[in-house]
């Protein structure tokens, strides 16, 4: 199953990084249509601080603070720093590889959807995370007029 997550998390991730590379400037990712709540930057740094704190720091130990409101407070970023969230996200990411199967029948070992739930459960949770926001992206990007 880790296996298959590696390529489904690559593949969204690699969408997600072409998403930012189509917007035609840097400040039509900040872009705030009425009526849409987050901005496609905005987008893009919550999912990099979900996958490195989730991913990243708990279950692989690589150092992260995570920022959950400046996610979606910060402005003003390019293209070139997103993308290089985007890296960290995928080195998160990649991390899984090391997993040991077994984890994933293992408690996830922070309580975060109010109820424990084992790490395979919550990778399916993170991953359905992604594409639900990659959409969005996606969305916001062409509502912006690309």
């Amino acid at each position: 199953m880790v296996n298959h997550l590696l390529v489904l998390f690559a593949r969204d991730l690699q969408a997600l990084a072409t998403e930012v590379q189509q917007y035609p400037s840097d400040d039509a990712l900040w872009i705030l249509p009425p009526g849409i709540a987050n901005s496609g930057g905005n987008l893009v740094l919550h999912l990099c601080g979900n996958l490195r704190h989730y991913i990243g720091f708990r279950l692989s130990g690589i150092s992260y603070q995570r920022d959950r409101p400046a996610e979606f407070s910060h402005r003003g970023l390019t293209r070139a720093e997103l993308l290089a969230g985007i890296e960290l996200a995928q080195t998160a990411v990649a991390s899984l590889a090391s997993l040991e199967p077994a984890r994933l029948e293992e408690i996830y070992p922070e309580e975060v959807l109010g109820k424990p739930m084992t790490t395979g459960f919550f990778l399916i949770h993170l991953y359905g995370h992604l594409r639900y926001h990659l959409g969005q992206v996606n969305y916001h990007r062409r509502l912006t007029g690309v």
